[in-house]
């Protein structure tokens, strides 16, 4: 498919439309969460050592409703309606836990499971992601737990400043790239490109001394749009991309995971085991380690996009790209750095 480069303006200026408003939102955002005490307070699970403003979630879905809804009246045939609303849902009951706190397990993970469950139950009864290999009903069900893991795996994994700005700028770039490398129609792209750039929207109040966390609020959500978007490389025949754009967040929570259940620990619980936040304390930087995690993330995007050029490429790709995600994982779990 032949592409004019006209063909991305509206792509891209809805996506830096989207972006813009979370620049902007920020600021009074920020001050309203100060003057209602909505404060994530240090304790021994932390990684910061500050008062530091949470919610800064809302201006970040803001962000992606605004571009989803620019998208939908400018191509209706376009948009994931459903699925935005599916996201304003979670937000809400994200932000009712940020601000009040205790909502149940139960409570936040049943409407995950709502959501995730009628986005899936409407993809095309008889389209099948995996050319037949297996039943149809089989996939779902996969999918269905992949992507809830995916919606908690982001969540788990926001917990030092930058580390979710720089995943979501990665997944959301890589998306659309692998569509530009594919000849896609750019419109296809928009989902990825307003993602990317609300996440660069935020980056600039979260990275180093970070003025605001996302909360919940914006995890939650975000983790549940990026499942959305994995989901989409998956129905186009590109699983191994999907896999490998986010492969540091799939290795280091699920390893952590692995860990903490053999260690016989409640894992619904705070902690701070994850390779990241060792990688945090070992190098005493945030910065640092979200830093590395972009640079691995480039190298994933160059080996996504290798991995379309065949199927022994995908596996082979794959393959390298778990590599590099356990020998970052390696090195952030590395001895901390003496005290001099």
């Amino acid at each position: 498919m032949t592409m004019a480069p006209q063909d991305w303006f509206a792509p891209v200026a809805t996506a830096a439309a989207s972006g813009l408003v979370v620049l902007l939102l920020l600021p009074p955002l920020i001050a309203w969460l100060t003057r209602r005490a909505v404060m994530d307070i240090p304790n021994a699970r932390s990684s910061h050592v500050r008062a530091t403003p949470r919610g800064g979630g809302i201006a970040l879905v803001a962000g992606i409703l605004f571009g989803n809804v620019v998208w939908l009246v400018l191509q209706p045939d376009t948009g994931y309606p459903l699925a935005v609303l599916g996201m304003v849902a979670l937000a809400v009951i994200s932000w009712l836990d940020d601000r009040h706190g205790g909502l149940p397990v139960m409570l936040r993970l049943g409407m995950q499971v709502l959501v995730v469950g009628v986005v899936l139950a409407l993809f095309p009864a008889n389209g099948s992601m995996t050319t037949g290999l297996v039943p149809v009903w089989i996939e779902r069900v996969v999918l269905f737990f992949a992507w809830i893991w995916f919606i908690n795996l982001f969540n788990f994994m926001d917990g030092i400043n930058g580390i979710s700005g720089v995943e979501m700028v990665s997944i959301g770039l890589g998306a659309a790239l692998l569509g530009l490398w594919q000849g896609e129609d750019p419109a296809g792209q928009v989902q990825a490109l307003v993602l990317a750039a609300a996440a660069l929207g935020f980056l600039p109040w979260n990275w180093g001394r970070a003025r605001v966390f996302l909360g919940d609020v914006g995890s939650v959500p975000a983790g549940f749009m990026l499942g959305l978007l994995l989901l989409t490389l998956v129905s186009a025949g590109q699983w191994a991309a999907a896999l490998i754009l986010p492969m540091y967040y799939w290795a280091d929570a699920t390893l952590t995971l692995l860990r903490r259940l053999l260690r016989r620990e409640k894992v619904w619980q705070a902690h701070r085991s994850h390779f990241y936040q060792r990688g945090a304390d070992r190098l005493g930087s945030h910065a640092a380690v979200a830093g590395r995690i972009a640079l691995l993330n480039v190298a994933l995007i160059g080996l996504a996009l290798a991995s379309t050029l065949s199927p022994a490429a995908a596996v082979l790709a794959v393959a390298a790209a778990l590599v590099l995600a356990l020998l970052l994982c390696k090195h952030f779990a590395g001895p901390a750095k003496p005290v001099v």
